[in-house]
C-alpha cells in the first residue's frame, strides 16, 4: 500500500462522526407563544416532544432540547385559551453533509443515530388555537419562525 493511499484511509476514518465532533446532541431553540390576534400570551405551559421523549417548561423561553431525526411535537396550555399545537421538521444539518461528502458512511450512520446531524428551528411562535408546521427552511437570522398552517387541521379546543 503506498503513503498516498494510507494517508487517504486516515482522512477517511478522520472525517467520520463529523456531526457528533461538531454539534451537541441538544440544541438551544427559543419558544413564545401568541394569540391569533398577534398578542403574546405569557406563563403558557408547553412541552415538546420527540423520540428521546417529553420536556415541558413555560414560554417565553430558551430550551435545549434533544436533537432526533424525528420532528418534534409541540403542545402549549393555558386555561382560558385555546391549545396551541406544533411541528417542528428535523431538517439534516451541515455535519451530515460533510460525512457523506467526505466518505464518513459510518460516522453518517452515528450521528443520525444519536441525532447530531440534525436541526429544529431556532426560534419558534406557537399561536394559541392553531396546529402550525415550523421547518428550518424558514428561518431567518434574527427573526422568529411563524409557521405554517397545516392544511385540513381541526381547531383546538378551549379548556
Amino acid at each position: 500500500m503506498t503513503f498516498r493511499m494510507i494517508g487517504l484511509a486516515i482522512a477517511c476514518v478522520a472525517a467520520t462522526g463529523c456531526a457528533s465532533i461538531t454539534n451537541d446532541t441538544s440544541a438551544p431553540v427559543r419558544f413564545e407563544a401568541f394569540t391569533s390576534s398577534g398578542v403574546e400570551v405569557k406563563d403558557v405551559d408547553c412541552k415538546v416532544e420527540n423520540d428521546y421523549g417529553p420536556q415541558s417548561f413555560k414560554v417565553p423561553a430558551t430550551v435545549n432540547v434533544r436533537r432526533s431525526s424525528k420532528d418534534l411535537q409541540v403542545t402549549c396550555e393555558k386555561a382560558g385559551e385555546k391549545d396551541g399545537r406544533g411541528v417542528a421538521i428535523s431538517r439534516a444539518n451541515g455535519g451530515m453533509a460533510g460525512n457523506i461528502l467526505f466518505g464518513g458512511g459510518i460516522g453518517a450512520i452515528i450521528d443520525h443515530n444519536k441525532g447530531t446531524a440534525y436541526t429544529y428551528p431556532m426560534w419558534i411562535q406557537i399561536v394559541m388555537g392553531k396546529l402550525l408546521s415550523f421547518d428550518r427552511k424558514a428561518d431567518v437570522e434574527g427573526q422568529p419562525n411563524r409557521g405554517m398552517e397545516i392544511p385540513g387541521a381541526t381547531p383546538v379546543a378551549v379548556k
